[in-house]
């Protein structure tokens, strides 16, 4: 594993869009990368300072259908 992150914590992480696809180290072009990139949809999440930015707002790349949900707040 590239990230330092608690094993435990790593174990139990998943995407949080729809799909709650397992995470892989890095980005599909640069695996050593400081990012999770779901199996699924294809986004990355950042990880900063060995802790993971799970949000669909800070992710890149993946599908742009998803990036919106009709949750509070939203229209």
């Amino acid at each position: 594993m590239s990230i330092a992150m608690d094993p435990e914590l790593r174990e139990i992480l998943v995407c949080p869009c729809p799909r709650n696809a397992p995470l892989r180290d890095g980005l599909p072009d640069q695996p050593a990368a400081e990012y999770l990139t779901c199996t699924s949809c294809g986004r990355s999440f950042p990880v900063r300072d060995g802790v993971p930015v799970l949000l669909l707002q800070e992710a890149i790349g993946g599908p742009e259908e998803d990036t919106t949900s009709d949750g509070p707040g939203r229209g």
